[in-house]
């Protein structure tokens, strides 16, 4: 099976610096914001127009379909969050989130609830339906970049510009643990699809990847020169994309700690990345007002243009890019491709022996044969997650239904006794 990243699409709308880009769970939109203070939806077939939402009175700087694809938030340098219904009418709810710059804004897992973050130096949670605030976080000592929920919405993670990163309890509404970065600050932060890790692009240059149960730093890739913007974990958890103002994206090897290849495409800064809730494509955003998709297979060892992935051992020439003082921790549910860049680009990493309990994580005898039940576990979690949701709306309906027949039987009484008298 061959393997190819190739620009597919590239869509010109913006008059400015585009910040942010989401897919729908369908694949069949792109939602992006820019610093022109519009959110654009772009439909994937060709022959579809992108709808241009006008209503933001400055800057968005951050864009997110909700689970099911039938709204958009957008958080805005005027301070508000407004949520769109991705469709021609361009119909939207607007509410005063902060008091300064709304940086983020994040739909749960189960599309319930949303969280912002905020240059007031907080950050907030709110029910989707009605907009209602639930409660604020507020430890961070400066502007909060960044704020995202867990895979299954139990913690959220943020980023400030105190060089710190937060992890959450949101039932608690505590902090749990805070990394620090030492050189720079995290622009941008997000959690592994395992949710056992997570990894923050840096001021710095650096992307680092953190487990969230030892707390230790499990990687450390130095492979932009230039401030990392953006980042986005491939769907099945083995593959980080970055973006960062080097004008370059990189794809990273997060199983064998290695740059797997350097994408030019943007004129300037890249700014937005993020994949398909597939993996099967990927987008990106940059100053040069520009939104291109490219169309992903990583389930392979060969690249299109000539540049072939081998499983030779690279030469010892080469410089480090990634050092690991663990193995990375795979889910059940990651594939593992274990391949290494030709030697003609001297771009690789090291990874360093880690614990016991790590090693034997990774001791699987076939990758090809564990490949083969990625689709199957991929399948089997997404029926989990629907059936999740589907006992909640039953509860909730159960719960109606009692209602109702208490009303009910309340009336038939009344009227009873109405008769009576």
């Amino acid at each position: 099976q061959s393997c190819t990243i190739h620009h597919k699409r590239h869509f010109k709308g913006h008059r400015d610096t585009v910040t942010s880009v989401d897919f729908s769970c369908n694949m069949k939109q792109i939602a992006t914001g820019s610093m022109d203070s519009c959110v654009m939806i772009w439909n994937m077939k060709p022959q579809m127009r992108a709808y241009r939402f006008d209503g933001h009175k400055d800057a968005v700087l951050s864009v997110h379909f909700s689970p099911s694809g039938h709204l958009v938030a957008s958080a805005s340098r005027d301070k508000t969050v407004r949520l769109w219904v991705p469709s021609m009418k361009a119909e939207s709810t607007v509410f005063r989130a902060h008091t300064a710059t709304v940086r983020s804004v994040n739909f749960s897992g189960d599309g319930q609830t949303l969280v912002t973050a905020s240059d007031d130096k907080t950050i907030k949670v709110w029910t989707t339906h009605r907009q209602k605030f639930l409660f604020s976080l507020n430890q961070h000592i400066n502007w909060v970049r960044c704020a995202k929920f867990s895979p299954d919405d139990r913690l959220i993670v943020s980023c400030s510009d105190d060089k710190t990163i937060k992890l959450w309890d949101k039932n608690s509404r505590e902090c749990i643990h805070s990394f620090y970065e030492h050189a720079g600050y995290a622009n941008y932060v997000d959690f592994h699809p395992s949710g056992t890790c997570i990894a923050a692009a840096s001021t710095d240059n650096s992307v680092k990847v953190w487990d969230i149960r030892s707390h230790k730093m499990l990687q450390h890739y130095q492979v932009h020169s230039g401030v990392v913007n953006s980042l986005s974990f491939h769907p099945a958890g083995n593959f980080l994309i970055t973006a960062s103002s080097d004008s370059t994206m990189k794809v990273l090897d997060l199983v064998e700690g290695k740059l797997l290849y350097t994408l030019h495409g943007h004129q300037g800064p890249v700014t937005c990345v993020a994949f398909s809730r597939t993996g099967e494509y990927f987008s990106s955003g940059g100053s040069d007002e520009q939104v291109m998709v490219w169309k992903s297979n990583f389930d392979c060892v060969e690249f299109s243009d000539g540049v072939r992935l081998q499983h030779k051992t690279a030469s010892s020439s080469q410089t480090p890019t990634a050092t690991s003082t663990t193995h990375f921790p795979l889910n059940s549910h990651t594939s593992v491709l274990h391949s290494k860049v030709s030697p003609n680009r001297k771009e690789h990493g090291t990874q360093q022996n880690g614990s016991l309990s790590d090693m034997l994580f990774l001791s699987y005898t076939s990758p090809s044969s564990f490949l083969c039940l990625v689709p199957i576990l991929s399948c089997l979690l997404f029926f989990l997650q629907t059936v999740s949701i589907l006992e909640q709306r039953l509860t909730l309906t159960e719960d109606k239904l009692k209602e109702c027949l208490e009303n009910q039987m309340e009336i038939g009484l009344h009227l009873q006794r109405s008769e009576e008298a």
